[in-house]
């Protein structure tokens, strides 16, 4: 995993340059104060006074030795932990705290200081708003919250799978709340993100549209810092002027008044419920209900996130990021129980992405949708002419062009006759009633088997050895996982953007196989030939080992390993893709991709030709293009040229 380090100010995340020695290049977001919260009181100063206002040279020299003495405070504070060395000759206006009087101030120089086990028990009471940020900005912060949400989906996989060896049973669990351990432990390495400010608006890194299979993610990253509670908010004890804030809710249908219209919310507030989710009492106007109104007040935008229920998540529901709302009015009414609720009506801002909870509604209703109901550029309903388990759809609104059905569909890779020529005999394990961790196909991967009951890698290795045609256990076997095919319907689609592309009609949560990327083997002589003729292929060795990311827990284990067992040599083969291939070869390249390549061996025992199997490195709601990591692609599309 990459190396991270924290920002003085927002908690930003950036790469060090190479070059760089103490300090890392910097980066610099705009950052607006919040009115409610002026950055430079302290909770005791919560009281506004009542004396005429100050001159702005006193405010300049006030601002200017609170600023002096918070950084210094600061550093002798992590000098005293051993984090850093004092900073001498530092300008006392480097933006560490922002002017309440200047609404136009940036974090321009914000100071960049290396984390050592620097501790997050307690969240930040101050208000901040990150905007304009650029491009390469967004990329940074996107990788901050992918590296994160990959750190908690592999953690927990690495923990379900010790559960599930311990109680040595095949019968999969529904209710394993390892989410809380996880989070648990992130948060003992002080890797919850955003601790240390407490962000107005949209998250840095977090795009609307974002899909979480537990909460607790929602904590980890920042989005909503409620375990339970569907409203965050400053409370009043930690507010500047001694009035709560609300910065985000969840909307997941646990009070009966409550009313989703998509754009426009008619949110129940909370409190007045007993044990059985049912209003006995009258709410009251206090706490998050106050916090509300609060925002409502001060023209604050909260977060909005919505829990829906989805069977394929563990504990049926799942949380997706909608974008900003504004509360715009607010009433105490009778509700549906005869006791008094308060009533938020929260109205969402312009000019945002299409909501997250749509897009994974409409997918869901393909499934039942009339033909004659679906929207127009469907092209094909089924490129592999069902040959797949589930449907591959190929759409086309832009142009006339159908070239990926001219391309015969191939759902497995083919390899050359001499690699099953590797005695296939004995290479099987003989679990006749089901493996268990003394099958000799699991002792292969390292006495364990790589995949969870549910199906989900545990952990990225150089190569995984399937149980396979050879193999006695039966085909429900938990050790047969990418063999058995597409369990999600996926879609290639033409892009203004990117051409052709893929994408998945449904949530693919990570660590889950999606699909084998597939073509004719070469040898390495047959593939000069093919290449003096000018054709494209497709070269395995050229892959990077993003498998390496996918269970890297460095940062939570001090003695963790990266696997190095069993060493394979170099790929030394090429995949002819020119004639036959399958969905995968319509994934676009990308330095920050949400597929992975991992190396599986199922149908002979020949380490030099692996099958090359995809698996998600993250959740991927429906409709989002599927990117891979080629190592090397076209310059000028980002693509394989072949897939162009």
């Amino acid at each position: 995993m990459d190396s991270i380090v924290p920002c003085f100010d927002l908690n930003l995340y950036t790469e060090p340059n190479s070059s760089s020695t103490d300090i890392p290049k910097k980066i610099t977001p705009k950052m607006e104060p919040i009115d409610e919260h002026p950055p430079f009181l302290t909770p005791t100063d919560h009281k506004i006074p009542s004396v005429p206002p100050p001159s702005e040279l006193d405010v300049s020299s006030e601002f200017n030795r609170i600023s002096e003495l918070f950084r210094t405070t600061f550093a002798q504070r992590l000098q005293k932990n051993g984090e850093v060395a004092m900073l001498p000759d530092v300008d006392p206006n480097l933006g560490a705290i922002v002017p309440y009087n200047n609404p136009e101030a940036q974090v321009a120089n914000a100071v960049i200081l290396p984390r050592v086990g620097r501790k997050h028990d307690q969240r930040s009471a101050e208000l901040v708003r990150v905007t304009d940020l650029r491009p390469e900005d967004y990329r940074c912060f996107r990788g901050r919250i992918r590296r994160t949400r990959l750190l908690f989906d592999s953690l927990r996989a690495f923990l379900v799978a010790q559960i599930e060896k311990g109680r040595n049973s095949l019968t999969p669990q529904r209710r394993l709340r390892v989410d809380l351990k996880v989070a648990q432990l992130m948060k003992k390495q002080g890797l919850w993100l955003y601790r240390e400010k407490r962000i107005v608006g949209g998250i840095p890194g977090v795009s609307i549209g974002d899909v979480f299979f537990f909460r607790m993610e929602l904590c980890v990253v920042g989005l909503h810092g409620q375990a339970q509670a569907g409203i965050d908010y400053v409370p009043a004890s930690q507010s500047s002027n001694g009035e709560p804030v609300a910065t985000s809710i969840v909307v997941s249908g646990g009070y009966e008044d409550d009313e989703d219209a998509g754009d426009v919310i008619i949110y129940t507030g909370h409190g007045g419920q007993d044990k059985h989710s049912r209003q006995v009492v009258h709410q009251k106007l206090e706490c998050g209900n106050l916090a509300l109104e609060r925002s409502m007040h001060y023209g604050i935008e909260v977060r909005v996130v919505r829990g829906l229920k989805y069977e394929g998540s563990t504990h049926g529901k799942v949380y997706v990021y909608d974008g900003l709302y504004r509360v715009t009015d607010t009433w105490f009414d009778v509700g549906k129980s005869g006791f008094g609720v308060y009533k938020f009506k929260l109205v969402r801002l312009e000019n945002q992405g299409r909501m997250g909870s749509v897009v994974l509604k409409f997918a869901e209703s393909l499934r039942t949708l009339q033909l004659d109901a679906w929207p127009k550029g469907y092209v094909s309903l089924d490129l592999s002419s069902k040959k797949e388990n589930v449907p591959v759809f190929l759409f086309n609104d832009i142009d006339e062009d159908h070239e990926p059905l001219y391309y015969e569909y191939l759902t497995s890779t083919r390899f050359p006759l001499h690699v099953y020529d590797h005695g296939a005999k004995g290479i099987g394990c003989d679990c006749v009633g089901g493996c268990s961790d003394i099958c000799s196909c699991a002792n292969k991967n390292g006495g364990e088997f790589a995949y969870d009951l549910n199906g989900i890698l545990v952990q990225g290795k150089s190569l995984i050895f399937e149980c396979g045609p050879h193999c006695q256990c039966p085909p429900t076997c938990r050790n047969r996982v990418s063999q058995k095919g597409l369990r999600h319907r996926l879609e290639v689609f033409r892009s203004r953007e990117t051409g052709w592309g893929a994408r998945s009609l449904d949530l693919i949560q990570a660590g889950s196989f999606i699909c084998e990327f597939t073509g004719i083997v070469l040898t390495h002589e047959q593939a000069q030939i093919f290449t003096m003729n000018g054709d494209s292929l497709v070269y395995p060795s050229r892959f990077p080992d993003r498998w390496a990311e996918w269970g890297d827990l460095s940062l939570i284990f001090s003695d963790y390993v990266r696997p190095v067992y069993p060493s394979i040599p170099p790929l030394d083969f090429a995949m002819d893709v020119s004639r036959m291939r399958n969905v995968a070869c319509y994934m676009s390249h990308s330095s920050c991709p949400n597929v992975m390549v991992q190396l599986v061996l199922f149908d002979h025992k020949n380490i030099s030709f692996p099958h090359l199997m995809l698996f998600a490195m993250e959740n991927i709601p429906p409709m989002r293009e599927l990117s891979l990591d080629y190592g090397m692609a076209d310059e000028w599309t980002g693509k394989l040229s072949i897939c162009n």
